[in-house]
């Protein structure tokens, strides 16, 4: 009779043991499955693109003279200054629009000759672009007045005001990556709220492939950004 019991009572625990795995089971794999579901989503980018013009000129100006004795090279690298500055006041430019940024002296023997070289270096900045640009277009006048300026002289466009646009850019990029929307109605799926975002880096670029080294030889540019953004699918 105690035989019998004890069979009884292990039988008994065996099916609450079976019952207690399936059940396990059950809620595990449930738990997984909502888990992925929860997981589902799609990633795409948004590119929002504006164009702008710079609104800063600088132009590094560096022009020499070159002679036998100091007193002779002074008076000629004066004279080109003099020259410079009348240059771009006569362009309308104001006077503290062009500084004096160094100057160098170099002495030297030439075939048993004492030779001097005296190089200055101007900086011109301004906002008024169309006036820069005037500038530039007209610098052959330069030349006319005795001024002959050394290589690496040239203007550069900037475009200052980034973080004016930054957040109409971001939002449109944004709206741009809600494209998934269609591509996830296309593949019958629907698209949820954002799960993560993030914001590309910001490039400052030639429009129209203007320029030289695409960003700083024209003032005419193109800002891009992209953002990367995941959706949560339903």
């Amino acid at each position: 009779m105690a035989l019998e019991m004890r069979d009884k009572i292990l039988l008994g625990s065996a099916a609450l043991l079976a019952f207690g795995v399936i059940s396990g089971g059950y809620l595990l794999g449930d738990g997984l499955k909502r888990a992925k579901a929860a997981d589902r989503s799609v990633t795409v980018r948004g590119l929002a693109e504006k164009d702008v013009t710079a609104d800063l000129a600088t132009w590094s100006i560096s022009y020499s003279a070159t002679g036998f004795d100091l007193p002779t090279v002074r008076a000629e690298i004066d004279n080109n200054t003099k020259e410079l500055q009348g240059y771009f006041s006569g362009l309308g430019f104001k006077p503290a629009d062009l500084t004096p940024t160094g100057a160098g002296v170099n002495q030297y023997l030439n075939n048993g000759v004492n030779t001097i070289t005296i190089t200055q270096r101007m900086l011109l900045r301004t906002t008024d672009i169309a006036r820069a640009q005037k500038a530039v277009a007209q610098q052959f006048d330069l030349v006319r007045r005795g001024v002959t300026l050394q290589e690496g002289s040239g203007m550069k466009y900037s475009f200052t005001k980034l973080n004016d646009v930054k957040p109409d850019m971001v939002a449109a990029a944004t709206r741009d990556a809600r494209a998934a929307e269609q591509f996830a109605k296309d593949s019958g799926a629907g698209v949820g709220g954002i799960k993560s975002a993030t914001q590309g880096y910001f490039s400052i670029d030639a429009r129209d492939g203007e320029g030289g080294d695409g960003s700083s030889d024209t003032p005419y540019k193109k800002v891009r950004v992209v953002t990367t953004v995941d959706f949560y699918l339903k």
